[in-house]
């Protein structure tokens, strides 16, 4: 049975009807399978989908030795990943979506971003113009709605909202994969956000300066930290920096994806252990 039969209608709630195939063309979407027969293909979901190679743009600023060790340890967590889902959760500018393509290219994943596709939904509407047109409800519905109708497919990274966490029944979907909080620090956070500009971030466009988006961060930090919590898996960019002995506004993508997935790997082989037990 096509998965997709029962997903095309995205529901009255949004401004005009939409069917899931106005994302993504059912021909390129990544099927689970057997072994001996994977389709794989890519996806080009979101506005912000690039034709290059993610990982050629990385290896721009990863050595080979780098992006080597990165497919090797794709290889390895693959075959006990079995096609489930990977959910990528954290704060506005944890850098979900970048780090979301580069696993997905490199464990053979299509990769979707939940905010691009509620945009899309709407006939292109940003998602600062869906919370000021439309309210957050609206916005946190469709997001639950998108997560609901991904949920029930296989071999895709999920670049989620940063308040995604905060519904349970958003966790009821997303458990049904492997969920992975990106924990950074808010000060680098901070940084990071104002070098980017908030004009895009509804949550945070009225702050100004520095301290401001940073008192900001913090409280959204208190009301959701135990909701990031809740992730199967958590990568600390402290501990990254830690580590590899650099400051965290230093750590480049590849070593955050790279980080992911020893944690996936980790979390994975730690349950297949307890099985055999």
């Amino acid at each position: 049975m096509n998965i997709l039969t029962p997903l095309l209608t995205m529901g009255a709630r949004f401004s005009q009807s939409l069917q899931l195939s106005s994302w993504i063309n059912s021909d390129k979407i990544v099927r689970k399978s057997s072994d001996s027969e994977r389709v794989q293909s890519k996806v080009s979901c979101s506005s912000h989908n690039v034709q290059a190679s993610v990982l050629e743009s990385e290896c721009l600023s990863a050595s080979i030795e780098e992006i080597e060790t990165l497919k090797k340890k794709a290889e390895e967590v693959e075959e006990y990943l079995d096609g489930r889902c990977v959910y990528l959760v954290g704060m506005m500018g944890s850098g979900k979506t970048t780090v979301g393509r580069i696993l997905a290219e490199t464990l053979g994943y299509s990769f979707f971003d939940c905010d691009r596709l509620i945009e899309q939904a709407v006939g292109g509407t940003t998602v600062a113009e869906i919370f000021e047109l439309r309210g957050e409800k609206f916005f946190r519905d469709s997001e639950t709605e998108v997560l609901q109708k991904l949920s029930l497919m296989h071999r895709l990274v999920v670049s989620t909202g940063g308040g995604a966490v905060v519904r349970p029944i958003n966790w009821r979907h997303m458990h049904k994969g492997i969920s992975v909080w990106l924990d950074v620090p808010l000060e680098a956070l901070a940084k990071r956000i104002i070098a980017q500009g908030t004009k895009s971030r509804p949550l945070l466009h009225e702050e100004s300066g520095g301290d401001a988006t940073l008192k900001r961060l913090t409280t959204l930090m208190d009301k959701r930290g135990e909701n990031y919590a809740n992730a199967t898996a958590t990568v600390s960019l402290q501990n990254i920096a830690v580590k590899r002995e650099k400051d965290v506004c230093n750590i480049t993508p590849t070593e955050i994806t790279l980080e992911v997935l020893i944690q996936i790997d980790n979390l994975l082989k730690h349950q297949k252990s307890v099985v055999v037990l």
